[in-house]
Order: structure tokens, then C-alpha cells, then sequence
């Protein structure tokens, strides 16, 4: 066992004996099924704290020669795959974490040099009697040790966009290592498999790209790596039984990263930080600061401000990801700052949509941290008075909700303002403190129709009143609650026990004024009980 060659399992010991350990051990049947193949370049991205590091880990463990790890994988997924005793531990694994490796060497060259000065110490300490052709050239050295025993190698490399997050500027060190890569591992013979994992997709250069030979499964998309990002559903629900927490709540707060073929994919350390603690908060802050995201919001790209306003309020926004170059400081275009927030984790991507928007309250908490000291005070105020407005519509105070949906459409002016759904915009924004108690769900199908807005209480505040909000333009607050009614809004929620709020909201152009009309009626449940007792 080697520093770099073969390190052996002992770190991924540790995490199977972690209080939570989620078996994600089904990745190894994919590069099972890729190795020595034209598919065996994986370049895995993901946000910090998202496994990556552990899946590299137990990859070594399964793969690396000098060691006997059946025994941590017998009673794992993987076990039950065919490929299982076919690979395991037949490979010499070179593992590198390349962020060790710069923080050593800031120079790049010091760095590359330092990098195969290492392995080479590795590999001639376990094949001293190998005939090298250039005892000094990791490259050949590889290629000599191949030829001798037949036994290709495992690369797997982490951290691997570390020279990209911090030489952020210095393209010349970036291209440098883009070409060390490429020598190290394209179209060698001895590499069976190549896994590398980064928080940045494989950086660009014009159209081209120095490691074209990769596959890429990023946060834009996983492709069929995506139930390996984060945290399933079933995994989450399984763990809230176990420690006895609100699966809900957890959903509110942690889910929201959604592929094609996951729904639904929850950030794993917020998880188990959740979980372990038994306490719902923002564990994103502990990984991140809020200042790494506002130095990106606060770029000044054309519309960057307007679409960061609209997800805030719970817009989807559709982009175009195609034209981000996947380094950190690269920016043509509004997109593409939203595209390095995906990757970053701080927004959610839908891909058949090319949509982007805020995942859960964690994230949307995050957003809220960066603005406040982004000069946008002005938006700053209105989640501020969110909180006041909720509870004057909860008193049924008309005029003060009119008044408070007034003051957020002058708040967030910059939004467009000039039809209902920008409209809807500035309620949710407006109404943004009611996400801790209510499920907001934008355009509810009724049966007649969609209402606009409807805010459900989640089962652990069913105290709360439910509100049907409508929106009118140029119309009148009365013809909104009158569409409610007619329409039979209220049906879609008859299995709701609680009381109903309905709200008409109308905004007239010409005097640039808000009116409401709130009317409180009974749900269906209490109206049949009422008539049961002959109320």
C-alpha cells in the first residue's frame, strides 16, 4: 500500500461507520461497465459537500490492488451486481487529491512536478524490479510497469478544478495542467478507468476543450449519474423515520435539485446535519458564505438583477447553460454568472425546461444573507414588512394588505410591472415570510380553471388559514373574489379542514393604486359538518 498507489479502504471505513451512511455503492456497476471502454474518461461535478470525495474514496477501496475489501461491500448494493467479484481489487488505483497537491505548490509546474515525483516514488517502491526505460518520466514509468505485469490502473483524481476555483485568473497555469492531464491520460493504454470529481465541469477553451475525452455528468445534467448527486427521497424519508424528524419539513428545507430521471435529490451534508442534530436550519452557511454569492449577484450583467428578484420570489427563469466556459471568471452574458450558480449549487436546474430557480428555504435563506448587503435595500425591505403584511391579511385588514402590496410593487420596481403574472411576482415576494408556514402553489388547477396564487398550510401549522389569492388588472378587487366564487376555486382544497381566506387584489394602471377585498369563508369539511348539525 502506497501514499498514491493503492492507498487502501481505511477512509471509506470510516464513513460506513458513520452514525448515517447512505449506500450509494451502485455507482461502481456504472464504471464496472465502462472500464477499458471508450467510456471509461467520468468527469463527476457536483457542490461542495455533496459526496463527492466519499464516492472517490470508495472507489479506491473497491478497485485498489493490496487489499481485501469484500468484506465492507458484501452487504452493499454493488454485492448484488454480477460485476461485483470481477473488479474487485484488480486494479492498481493512482488516487490523487489535487487540492494537497497545490496547496503545497502554488505554481503549477512545481505542482505537475511534484505530482509525478510522488508517484513515481510509489510506483518503483511497489515494482523495484521493473526495467525503466526513464526512471524519471511517470509517463513512461506507467507505460513500462503496464507492459511488465498487465495490470492497467484506476486514476481517480479530486478536487480535481481546484487550479480553476483559486489561479482564477492566471489562464496560462490553467492551460498547463489542462495539458498534464491530457498527456497523463488520453489514449493510454494502461487506463482502465478515469474518475474525476470537481465542483466545475471540464473547462473550456473557445468550443474546445483540452480533456474532450470525458464524459461530463454535472449539475446541468447528470445524465444517468443523477440518483448518485445527493440524497433520494426514499433515502431521506427512511432517514426521517429512523430519527424520528418532519419529512415535510425536511422536503421544504433541503430538497429541490431535480434531473431528469430523479424528482426530487436533497443536499446530503444539510441532511444529515438535520438529521443528527434533530434541528431544521441553514447548514449551507458552515460549507459556504453568503459573500461568495453576492460577489456573483451583484455582477453587472444586463437583466442578472431582475431574474435574481424573480427567483427570490419563486420565479422559474429560463437560460441558455451553452455559452459558460466552466471557469469562475469567464462572463459574457447574465446566463452565465446563473449557469456558475447552478454548478455552485445555489440554484436548481430543470433540464427539459432550461429552467433555473431557487431549491428550498436553505438556499432561498442564502439569497436573502448575500442582498442585504448588495445595495438592494429596497428589496431587503419588503421581506423585511413580509411578516407585517402576512399577519394584516390573517386580520382580515384590507387596507393594510392594499397598502403593504403597494409599498413591494415600489420595493422591487425594477421587476416589469404590467401584467398579473408580474403581479403574482410581487405577492410571493411580498408574502415571502409565509413560506414558513405555508406550501405556495402558483396557478392551482381547479377544475375551472387555475387560481393565481394559494397558500396551504403545511400540516404543522394547520392552525393557519388557508388563502386563495386572485389577481386582477385594471379591474376590481370585488370581480377577483366574484371569479373565486363563480369558478369554485375553493373545491381544489376540499380536503383541507381549516378555515379559507380569500383574497382579491387589483391593481389599476391609471391611478397606480392596489385595492383589496378579503373574505373569510368555511372549508368544505366544516360547511358539511355544519349542516350535519343543523347550523
Amino acid at each position: 500500500m502506497g501514499v498514491y498507489l493503492n492507498p487502501g479502504s481505511e477512509i471509506f471505513e470510516d464513513a460506513l461507520a458513520s452514525q448515517i451512511y447512505i449506500d450509494k455503492t451502485e455507482l461502481i456497476k456504472y464504471t464496472n461497465r465502462v472500464l477499458k471502454t471508450e467510456q471509461k474518461y467520468i468527469c463527476v461535478s457536483r457542490p461542495r459537500r455533496f459526496g463527492k470525495s466519499m464516492a472517490a474514496n470508495m472507489l479506491a477501496a473497491y478497485y485498489g490492488r493490496n487489499a481485501d475489501s469484500r468484506k465492507y461491500f458484501e452487504n452493499l448494493k454493488i454485492a448484488n451486481d454480477a460485476s461485483f467479484l470481477k473488479h474487485l481489487n484488480q486494479y492498481n488505483v493512482i488516487f490523487l487529491n489535487m487540492q494537497d497537491f497545490l496547496s503545497e505548490n502554488p505554481d503549477v509546474e512545481d505542482m505537475e512536478k511534484a505530482i509525478e515525483e510522488e508517484i513515481l516514488w510509489d510506483l518503483q517502491e511497489e515494482y523495484p524490479d521493473v526495467h525503466y526505460y526513464k526512471p524519471d518520466n511517470l509517463i513512461r514509468s506507467l507505460m513500462d510497469i503496464y507492459k511488465a505485469v498487465n495490470i492497467p490502473f484506476v486514476f481517480i483524481i479530486d478536487e480535481w478544478d481546484c487550479i480553476f476555483r483559486e489561479n482564477r485568473e492566471n489562464k496560462d497555469a490553467q492551460k498547463i495542467y489542462l495539458d498534464f492531464l491530457r498527456k497523463l491520460l488520453k489514449d493510454k493504454r494502461y487506463v482502465a478507468l478515469a474518475y474525476m470529481t470537481g465542483i466545475l465541469p471540464i473547462k473550456k477553451y473557445g468550443s474546445h476543450s483540452a480533456l474532450n475525452m470525458f464524459d461530463e455528468f454535472s449539475m446541468t445534467n447528470p445524465k444517468q449519474l443523477a440518483e448518485f448527486v445527493g440524497f433520494t427521497e426514499s433515502e431521506v424519508k427512511e432517514l426521517c423515520n429512523r430519527y424520528g424528524m418532519d419529512f415535510e419539513e425536511t422536503r421544504r428545507w433541503y430538497d429541490g435539485y431535480r434531473f431528469e430521471n430523479v424528482e426530487h435529490v436533497y443536499s446530503p451534508r444539510s441532511v444529515v446535519s438535520a438529521m443528527l442534530s434533530r434541528c431544521f436550519d441553514n447548514y449551507w452557511n458552515q460549507t459556504e458564505t453568503f459573500e461568495a454569492l453576492r460577489d456573483y449577484i451583484v455582477m453587472n450583467y444586463k437583466g442578472l438583477k431582475d431574474t435574481v428578484i424573480e427567483l427570490l420570489a419563486g420565479k422559474y427563469k429560463k437560460i441558455e447553460t451553452g455559452s459558460f466556459s466552466n471557469d469562475m471568471t469567464t462572463f459574457s452574458t447574465a446566463d452565465d454568472v446563473l449557469t456558475l450558480l447552478i454548478h455552485l449549487g445555489y440554484l436548481g436546474y430543470d433540464f427539459s425546461a432550461k429552467e433555473v430557480f431557487i431549491p428550498n428555504s436553505e438556499i432561498a435563506s442564502e439569497f436573502v444573507a448575500a442582498i442585504q448587503g448588495a445595495g438592494w435595500e429596497n428589496v431587503i425591505k419588503s421581506v423585511r414588512k413580509s411578516d407585517q403584511l402576512l399577519k394584516a391579511t390573517w386580520s382580515q385588514n384590507a387596507e393594510e394588505v392594499a397598502k403593504g402590496i403597494e409599498e413591494a410593487h415600489f420595493e422591487t420596481s425594477i421587476l416589469k410591472y404590467n401584467d398579473e403574472n408580474s403581479l403574482a411576482c410581487v405577492i410571493s415576494l411580498a408574502y415571502y415570510s409565509a413560506r414558513a408556514y405555508y406550501t405556495e402553489i402558483r396557478e392551482l388547477p381547479t377544475g375551472k380553471g387555475y387560481a393565481d396564487v394559494v397558500y396551504l398550510p403545511r400540516k404543522n401549522h394547520m392552525d393557519k388559514p388557508a388563502m386563495i389569492i386572485e389577481l386582477k388588472w385594471d379591474q376590481s378587487a370585488e370581480g377577483a373574489i366574484a371569479q373565486i366564487k363563480d369558478k369554485k376555486y375553493v373545491k381544489a382544497l376540499e380536503e383541507y379542514k381549516g378555515n379559507i381566506l380569500l383574497v382579491g387584489v387589483n391593481y389599476d394602471r391609471e391611478s397606480k393604486k392596489h385595492q383589496c377585498v378579503i373574505e373569510e369563508i368555511l372549508s368544505q369539511s366544516k360547511i358539511i359538518l355544519a349542516s350535519m348539525n343543523g347550523e
